[in-house]
């Protein structure tokens, strides 16, 4: 079997010294669309030095690694088809806010293989901290297409009930036709998301944006619209992909608030609003 459960849960975590800059954090916030209008106040805090707040999902691409998808594929116990992989969601859990430049030492290792009869889950779980203590926690989901029914844990449900009723507030964002050019700068270099042959003989009819790239667009725009742009009153960010979206289209983003959270549904506009993200949560303070 490919995935050798066991031996993927009890290999030793992998442990790493990243840093960071206030240029890798504009950089990537220029990547998630930030910046527009360019000479906004409220845009300014995510594109100039001097007054810079960092997004929790800088946390994702802190320190230019691998993503969590790759980094978990070649974990010990793991030897998987590239092309049977997706990225099947995303969480992340801040711990305190994050600085504008730091080093800190991450911890990763697999934390669970769940068995959905016709597919794999596994659960690469990235711990960052610094000298100063714990900074976030990740939760990259990898979805393996063919390589379940062994008879292990079936594992949780990620899927919640479609919030209901009116849209608390929604917005559109535009995703611009070189967006999964700037974004690969911040270290996802798949060449899915730039190279059209590339992503013909991967099944698409052209490059795709990053999914981790439309999960920060979807944060930012969450903080922007329901948190008074206050970026450290973001806890948590829990999203399901639920399908792709092309350089050039436009995200509908529907929020819905709670006690404590946001609902969210990202879909994408041209296409019938055909679903991109679902069963996302923002907890916030």
């Amino acid at each position: 079997m490919p995935i050798d459960a066991a031996k993927a849960l009890a290999a030793p975590p992998r442990i790493r010294e990243i840093s960071w800059t206030a240029k890798d954090v504009l950089l990537y916030h220029l990547g998630i669309g930030a910046g527009l209008p360019a000479t906004d106040p409220d845009e300014l805090r995510y594109t100039l030095e001097s007054r810079l707040h960092v997004l929790p999902s800088f946390a994702t691409v802190a320190g230019a690694g691998a993503p969590g998808v790759i980094d978990g594929l070649s974990m010990p116990g793991v030897d998987v088809d590239l092309a049977r992989v997706l990225h099947g969601g995303q969480s992340l859990t801040v711990h305190r806010p994050l600085p504008v430049e730091g080093t800190a030492t991450t911890t990763g290792r697999i934390a669970a293989v769940y068995d959905k009869g016709e597919a794999a889950v596994l659960v690469m779980r990235t711990e960052a901290a610094d000298a100063d203590g714990p900074l976030w926690t990740g939760d990259a989901r990898i979805h393996v297409r063919g390589e379940g029914g062994w008879g292990g844990e079936r594992g949780p449900s990620v899927r919640r009930e479609a919030p209901t009723g009116k849209p608390d507030r929604t917005c559109e964002r535009t995703v611009r036709e070189d967006q999964a050019l700037l974004y690969r700068l911040s270290g996802d270099w798949n060449p899915l998301h730039a190279d059209p042959a590339f992503a013909e003989r991967a099944g698409f009819a052209r490059p795709v944006l990053h999914g981790l790239c439309t999960y920060g667009m979807t944060l930012k725009a969450v903080v922007d619209t329901l948190l008074g742009g206050d970026v450290t009153r973001v806890r948590s960010c829990t999203t399901r992909f639920a399908g792709v979206v092309h350089p050039g289209e436009t995200l509908r983003i529907r929020m819905w608030r709670g006690d404590g959270e946001a609902r969210v549904v990202v879909s994408a506009v041209e296409r019938g609003d055909a679903p991109v993200l679902a069963d996302t949560t923002v907890e916030h303070s």
